[in-house]
């Protein structure tokens, strides 16, 4: 479950009481692990898979409410930040309304002295808050048509102040998870957006023309779910380059990330064996070809600096045996999910009798449809395969999804992620993402009362059971 889908009274979920409440919600039902989405800022879609900077934190996460007892917004402000509906995150009215009360926050700060040093001590955030404040000078635009080249302090000092606030907020909640026997883990998406500090601040790491434009972007070829393939555009890494001085933005990126939870997902690591390169021309991911990627060097440089943390590779669409066989060398957990056991007849790597002990285990991801939505709209013929499979006999078929939850908890595979949509037993109207679709994704969120009608106890005796 993303924090933006946390409840609260603010337009999105955040860092504030009601993610230490979470924390007691998942003690409370012997859970182990929250894995959450990407922490960076969204781009025009409210995908956090797309952002401005792969260090930066996202703006709307910090809790009005913190702020507000720090002195930093008045109570009228906090009054006026209140959202219309608890459902859905409002993301017109944060990119509206939620930056002015941060701005002004800012200018209240009577220290600056820790926010600077913070700053200073971590060199891809200072670039991600210059960039940001260059993107408010040029109204906005994109980092290839900026004409002013100075900033405004004060909105330099604005996002010093967001970054800075952001992560002190998260070490709180962390360090409540920690101490109550939760470990979280994070999400990094394998690639970042042309309109990125990332790009701007290190043009030579990506493959680019004379004009600073990408010569090839990424994609995904037709799958399960787009007969056109998915072209999310983001530019393509020079891998040569980055090998050349061993991976060291990567080894930041990933630091950064250890700092933050206590392991991660590598989005679409088949990636980095070979990664799907479309001409920036194309219309769609159909033109695109297969490339090699940096494979086992670049495992070897993340190896170098794992340390505790753990690693998950997100190991899932058009695998190969290299792919495989690179996961493997990687010794990264891979990833199973119990929706794409059915998808056809025969046995499948996703059938959880098949799952390996060094893999996390899935009803859903935040790709897929609820389990409720999905077995709503499996074929018939599918669908009694896959009740078989999970001993259902009931003719009630809708209430087959706490079987379905138990059969993957007795799998063999050393962890088990349930999405939180899926414990709630909620529809396709409360799905967070259609890959693909550009509007109307990201957006779900659940309410106090929502997560008070789970029975824990339930889960509790569950994980007992199974030893989770």
């Amino acid at each position: 479950m993303h924090v933006s889908s946390l409840p609260g009274d603010y337009s999105i979920g955040n860092f504030g009481k009601n993610a230490f409440e979470f924390v007691d919600f998942l003690k409370d039902c012997g859970f182990k692990y929250w894995q959450v989405l990407p922490f960076g800022m969204v781009d025009d879609c409210n995908s956090p898979y797309k952002s401005y900077s792969a260090f930066g934190g996202n703006q709307f996460f910090i809790d009005p409410e913190t702020l507000y007892k720090k002195g930093l917004v008045t109570a009228m402000e906090l009054e006026e930040a209140r959202q219309k509906t608890p459902y859905s995150a409002e993301f017109d009215r944060l990119s509206s309304e939620r930056m002015e009360l941060l701005f002004k926050a800012s200018k209240r700060v009577s220290d600056r002295e820790p926010i600077e040093r913070y700053i200073e001590s971590n060199p891809y955030i200072k670039q991600c808050c210059c960039f940001l404040a260059l993107k408010d000078a040029n109204g906005g635009k994109e980092w290839t048509e900026w004409t002013v080249t100075t900033y405004d302090p004060d909105r330099y000092f604005m996002w010093a102040f967001i970054q800075y606030e952001f992560i002190s907020e998260w070490e709180a909640v962390k360090n409540y998870a920690n101490s109550n026997g939760i470990r979280i883990i994070g999400d990094i998406p394998i690639y970042v957006s042309y309109d990125s500090c990332d790009v701007w601040g290190n043009k030579e790491l990506f493959l680019l023309d004379e004009d600073h434009k990408p010569s090839a972007v990424a994609g995904v070829p037709p799958d399960y779910f787009s007969e056109d393939g998915q072209l999310w555009g983001n530019p393509l890494y020079d891998w040569k380059k980055m090998e050349s001085d061993g991976f060291s933005w990567w080894k930041a990126r990933l630091l950064h990330m250890f700092k933050m939870f206590d392991g991660v997902r590598i989005d679409h690591f088949r990636g980095i064996e070979s990664f799907w390169s479309v001409p920036s021309t194309a219309k769609t991911a159909k033109e695109g070809r297969w490339v090699k990627g940096p494979g086992k060097a670049f495992v070897d440089a993340v190896n170098s600096i794992k340390g505790d943390n753990f690693i998950i590779a997100e190991d899932l669409g058009d695998i190969t045996e290299e792919v495989t066989q690179l996961v493997e060398y990687s010794r990264f957990p891979g990833m199973r999910v119990f929706q794409f056991g059915f998808m056809a007849f025969g046995d499948n790597p996703h059938k959880p009798h098949n799952y390996p002990k060094n893999c996390i285990a899935y009803t859903g991801t935040h790709d897929n449809n609820t389990l409720l939505g999905y077995v709503w709209e499996l074929e018939m013929d599918k669908k009694q395969e896959m009740l078989r499979y999970i001993g259902f006999s009931d003719e009630n078929w809708d209430k087959c999804y706490d079987d379905i939850i138990r059969v993957v908890l007795s799998s063999h595979a050393d962890t088990v992620i349930l999405p939180i949509q899926d414990i709630l037993h909620y529809g396709k109207d409360t799905r967070l993402n259609v890959p693909g679709k550009a509007k109307g994704n990201w957006s779900y969120r659940l309410t106090k009362e929502q997560l008070a009608s789970v029975d824990c106890a339930k889960y509790r005796g569950l994980n007992a059971r199974y030893g989770r």
